[in-house]
């Protein structure tokens, strides 16, 4: 089968990533400028004052919260400062995807070589997740010698299952690919960014390559150094629209799934013929083949 290539145009704009702002905010917490239980600025007076839209002032407050320095963080009322303000701990039952990841991919990135394995709607819990690890590599409490992550995502040529308003509408629909569309791609491209970025700051061999998916995934996967596999599903829900520039949004709705919130399931390797060790290695073998065979290269620029 020929390969064929979809290249993504993505603002090149200079603007500070959601990271960037989620350290500048990380460091007004731990210096004490921002107190616990202390609610943040809006949502608008932060995006003033770093000079971004809104989306991505909201980014940086998910990966936040998934650290477990926010609370409330919601398209409501700005989050408070969390009491405990501390990173958010490993339950022995499933957790948000936004909360279980971070531990995880840190416990991952200790090895020697990592190898990350994502199929994925978005790449925004990865994201979110993956500042842990950074942030631990740069304290200089984790060494990896090589990172290699690889992500499918859905590809832009789809007509996509989900989100789609939940009254038949042409136009609603592409407005809502064209948000999810804008979202994949910028997501994508603060994560390459953040990972090849410790090249040059910690000469870690650094590889990040994204494939397109011909079909809406229903599910989340992240496939961790070939030992573990962690499992969410895309639950439907009924959600206003959250598009930018349009007053009539707040009467409108849609079918899309809250993937930062979804319960994520973890199945390591054991004994070679316990069942979490044959669900690994089959995730691994599934990923695998829609790497090899049915996707094609995508290409963030």
């Amino acid at each position: 089968m020929g390969v064929t290539q979809e290249n993504v145009a993505v603002n090149g704009s200079r603007k500070l990533s959601p990271q960037d702002i989620a350290d500048t905010l990380r460091d007004r917490i731990r210096a004490g400028e921002l107190k616990a239980g202390e609610r943040l600025p809006t949502q608008t007076k932060l995006a003033e004052e770093f000079g971004v839209e809104r989306g991505t002032v909201r980014q940086a407050m998910k990966a936040l919260q998934g650290e477990g320095l926010l609370s409330n963080v919601s398209k409501g009322s700005p989050p408070r400062v969390a009491q405990a303000a501390t990173p958010a701990s490993v339950s022995e039952g499933p957790q948000p995807s936004m909360v279980a990841l971070a531990p995880r991919l840190a416990a991952a990135f200790a090895a020697p070589h990592v190898r990350i394995d994502v199929v994925s709607y978005t790449a925004e819990t990865l994201m979110i997740a993956m500042g842990e690890p950074v942030r631990l590599i740069h304290e200089g409490k984790l060494k990896p010698e090589s990172i290699d992550l690889r992500v499918l995502l859905p590809s832009s040529e789809i007509d996509l299952a989900f989100p789609v308003p939940v009254d038949p509408d042409a136009a609603g629909r592409q407005r809502l690919h064209e948000d999810w569309l804008a979202q994949r791609n910028a997501q994508g491209q603060v994560l390459r960014h953040n990972l090849r970025a410790l090249r040059a700051s910690h000469g870690i061999d650094v590889r990040v390559t994204f494939r397109a998916l011909p079909f809406t995934t229903p599910i989340k996967l992240y496939l961790l150094n070939e030992v573990e596999a962690l499992v969410a599903y895309y639950t439907l829900e009924r959600q206003p629209l959250d598009l930018e520039g349009d007053g009539t949004d707040a009467e409108m709705f849609k079918y899309d799934s809250g993937g930062i919130k979804v319960p994520l399931f973890s199945f390591e390797r054991g004994e070679p013929t316990a069942r979490d060790s044959m669900f690994v290695d089959q995730s691994q073998k599934w990923f695998d083949a829609l790497w090899e065979t049915i996707t094609m290269d995508l290409t963030l620029s």
